[in-house]
């Protein structure tokens, strides 16, 4: 697909901003800021083999994860971006214990952001694609400088959200509920040029992804499905490719323009699943939802969930929609 010369990120937001009478320019503020703290940290991935950026803190987050320096820069990269504004009452990610509401001495704004600013940062100091995920609420607490429980909403009420993928080119992808558009960042000029004006996710897919190095540990339910889509049959499509990447971020991006489905469903040691539902599976799957596909706990709508805390796990079925809705019928019992 060729690029519309041109059409930067920020002529677009404004061109679809221009649609909406009532629109203010808070999300185009947002999104130039997000995007702004992606090219920064851009900056020290692209360096990571030569600045002091690789390795590790020392410290553990909430998660219980050890920290990676690319980790903390990044977080701290798009908080400094975001906190003074005035479009923002609290962010999280899941590097902070909390949320983080905007300090007094900045106006808040009616929004709250969650992110995880560094998605696959263990595969870092191996040059392998990670990214910036993020999410964007409206503040639905009656306090004037917001609170913290605007941060926990569940998916559908989200009003955008998109990753950056820091890869072989450097794209952003986002939705504001008018379809999925894409950016790839001209490194001579700085500068995010559309490059994927409406993005579609097959219907069906032949790849799927997921760790096969936890199939000691899977359910029934998973081991039946992976049988079911390694096996031949003309009919069907099938066997399935198998791609993983051990990235969320580049493991969907793979999936949202090929097709496929990507897996990370609970297991005998975390019947909750792994992934983060506000900083992780939400935001994805408004995307794959805007962009016709499908993404599920394997028992209900990702965007259905009803978070009760901010670090809370969910498993994860995202991808074309013909390949989530067979999961789901292998994790319901019906295969």
């Amino acid at each position: 697909m060729t690029r519309n010369v041109g059409m930067t990120l920020e002529r677009c937001i404004v061109e679809e901003q221009a649609k909406f009478p009532e629109a203010q320019g808070i999300l185009t503020g947002l999104l130039s800021q997000i995007a702004l703290a992606g090219k920064i940290i851009y900056s020290k991935v692209n360096k990571a083999g030569l600045a002091d950026i690789l390795g590790l803190t020392g410290k553990m987050n909430i998660q219980g994860e050890e920290v990676q320096k690319l980790d903390e820069f990044a977080n701290i990269t798009i908080r400094n971006c975001l906190d003074h504004g005035g479009y923002l009452c609290a962010m999280a990610s899941e590097e902070m214990n909390g949320a983080f509401m905007i300090p007094d001495r900045f106006p808040a704004g009616d929004y709250a952001l969650v992110y995880d600013p560094l998605d696959g940062s263990s595969n870092i100091d191996v040059n392998v694609s990670i990214g910036t995920i993020f999410s964007i609420f409206r503040k639905r607490s009656n306090s004037k400088r917001g609170e913290p429980s605007d941060c926990v909403q569940k998916g559908d009420e989200q009003v955008a959200s998109g990753y950056i993928i820091y890869g072989s080119s450097v794209m952003l992808v986002y939705t504001t509920g008018n379809g999925v558009i894409g950016f790839t960042l001209d490194p001579q000029i700085g500068e995010f040029f559309l490059s994927h004006p409406q993005i579609r996710i097959p219907p069906k897919g032949k790849i799927y992804s997921i760790n096969e190095g936890n199939s000691s540990h899977w359910t029934e339910e998973t081991e039946r499905y992976v049988a079911y889509v390694k096996s031949e049959d003309k009919e069907t499509d099938r066997p399935y490719s198998g791609r993983y990447i051990g990235s969320l971020v580049a493991d969907f991006h793979r999936n949202l323009l090929k097709g496929g489905i990507f897996l990370y469903p609970g297991d005998k040691r975390s019947p909750s699943g792994k992934l983060r539902l506000l900083y992780e599976c939400s935001p994805l799957a408004y995307i794959v939802e805007q962009a016709g596909g499908a993404a599920s706990t394997g028992h209900e709508r990702i965007m259905a969930v009803e978070p009760k805390t901010l670090h809370q796990r969910s498993p994860l079925l995202i991808g074309s929609k013909g390949d989530v809705e067979l999961a789901e019928e292998f994790y319901q019992g019906k295969r």
